[in-house]
């Protein structure tokens, strides 16, 4: 036989054809391709290799028609980024991944198109689900979405999360864990570097919820905490608030900082000014793990889960786009627990 005649041949086979060599129901294919139900991992190795056997790739065009659906995923991101370039690349990564291993492409949409957005993706059908990042907490959007036709998550938690489904980390643990770490190494006077003017702008609604884990924290240890904007997330803004902080009447022994690419900023205003971080004065970030082990000297942090928070997120999408429609999740929040690891930026203090 010609190459040509078993390419033409390869293209001919169906999930019917698969189901048949693995002793296997086609929907028993179909589970295994898109995970939306659990089967064994014997049975998913002989679907697997069934498909590996004949070459087998799903007809996207065929699946649309028979199932009326696109096969592609919204995912709303945010313009200008308050996460930053590299902030947002995990949640992007991993989203397109999830989606890739059931099947689904995913159509990028930036979040200044705001609520007409939404409408327009659903309007033309364009997709099968969205995805919008970085919630601001009375969100333009919110009231768009019980109105259209297609299932949304958010990654973020609005003021009035009701009839939503939300994951996110939780923003509030984070706040409370920053400011206990600091207490329970003897620091009295703790100063928060607040977020840039454009992200409270743009009223995000983790900017409050960390900002509540903090006074919650420092309430219950009998301490009053600072807060100073940072005027700009540049290195010159941060030698502003740098300066700004360590003027205060009590000067702070502790600083937290929950913009992330403002961190690094921060610890080279503090050099500057003859303070090494970890020894004259500690620091606790808010970001990932591995953009806290990379900074010089590596910050303790509280974590930022974007990859937990976005493989959460799609688990709760492709539950409601079963097939089947059988007992969709319940709306609601699902906070993605917030964790601390100690670094290079804590000093124990002692006072008199």
């Amino acid at each position: 036989m010609r190459i040509d005649d078993v390419r033409r041949c390869k293209r001919m086979f169906t999930s019917k054809d698969v189901a048949r060599i693995a002793g296997v129901s086609q929907s028993t294919v179909s589970y295994v391709m898109t995970g939306k139900r659990p089967i064994s991992e014997e049975t998913r190795k002989r679907v697997q290799a069934a498909i590996e056997q004949l070459s087998y790739q799903p007809n996207a065009g065929a699946q649309a028609l028979a199932s009326s659906r696109t096969r592609v995923i919204a995912l709303v991101v945010p313009v200008g980024g308050d996460l930053g370039n590299q902030g947002v690349v995990p949640f992007l990564e991993t989203i397109t991944q999830c989606a890739r291993e059931a099947d689904y492409d995913v159509l990028l949409v930036t979040a200044d198109e705001g609520a007409a957005g939404l409408t327009r993706l659903d309007g033309r059908s364009l997709c099968d689900a969205i995805v919008m990042m970085v919630i601001a907490a009375q969100d333009e959007r919110i009231p768009v979405i019980p109105l259209l036709r297609v299932p949304v998550v958010l990654l973020g938690v609005p003021d009035d999360p009701s009839g939503l489904y939300c994951v996110d980390i939780d923003f509030t643990q984070a706040g409370r864990l920053a400011v206990e770490e600091l207490v329970g190494t003897g620091h009295r006077r703790i100063v928060v570097i607040g977020h840039p003017p454009h992200t409270l702008a743009r009223g995000n609604s983790f900017v409050g919820q960390f900002q509540r884990g903090v006074d919650e924290a420092a309430t219950a240890a009998g301490i009053r905490t600072g807060l100073v904007q940072l005027p700009e997330s540049t290195p010159s803004g941060a030698r502003i608030v740098v300066d700004r902080a360590l003027s205060t009447a009590e000067r702070p022994d502790g600083l937290i900082v929950p913009h992330t690419s403002a961190i690094p900023h921060v610890l080279a205003a503090l050099r500057r000014r003859g303070l090494v971080p970890g020894r004259d004065i500690s620091v606790v970030g808010h970001c990932t793990d591995s953009a806290a082990e990379e900074m010089e000297p590596a910050v303790t942090n509280v974590s930022h889960a974007p990859r937990e928070i976005s493989r959460r997120a799609m688990r709760t999408l492709f539950a409601l786009l079963d097939d089947e429609g059988a007992n969709p999740p319940p709306f609601g929040v699902e906070l993605v627990p917030a964790r601390l690891t100690r670094r290079e930026t804590t000093v124990n203090v002692s006072h008199p």
